[in-house]
């Protein structure tokens, strides 16, 4: 998906600095954070949202969370955070590409909105 922004990034074209890469995801900081912490986890892998994923990615999906929850004890975020995918228009999901949003360092409130 060339003109997909997140397959540009994981691909290495924009630039951007990985906090995370192997060979399934990579893990950047948002551009626009919402919080202290705020990064972005991705695969590497073309999948537009969580409604197309399938019984295959189920190894992947475990492996995002396990990167997750180790880019959280790096981040020093042992009083909590928040792991956030949208999914769909009306999800708020604004890249057609799956993607995890981990946030943390401050307390967070719900209902998120």
């Amino acid at each position: 998906m060339s003109e997909c922004i997140f397959c540009k990034i994981a691909a290495g074209e924009m630039g951007t600095e990985f906090l995370y890469e192997d060979d399934q995801v990579v893990a950047f900081r948002d551009l626009n954070p919402v919080a202290p912490v705020h990064i972005l986890v991705i695969p590497k892998r073309h999948i537009p949202s969580a409604n197309d994923l399938t019984e295959d990615d189920n190894d992947l999906i475990g492996h995002i969370f396990g990167v997750i929850r180790n880019l959280a004890q790096k981040e020093n975020l042992d009083q909590g955070f928040r792991i956030v995918n949208n999914s769909g228009r009306e999800g708020g999901q604004t890249v057609q590409h799956l993607h995890f949003h981990l946030l943390g360092g401050r307390q967070l409130h719900w209902p998120p909105g």
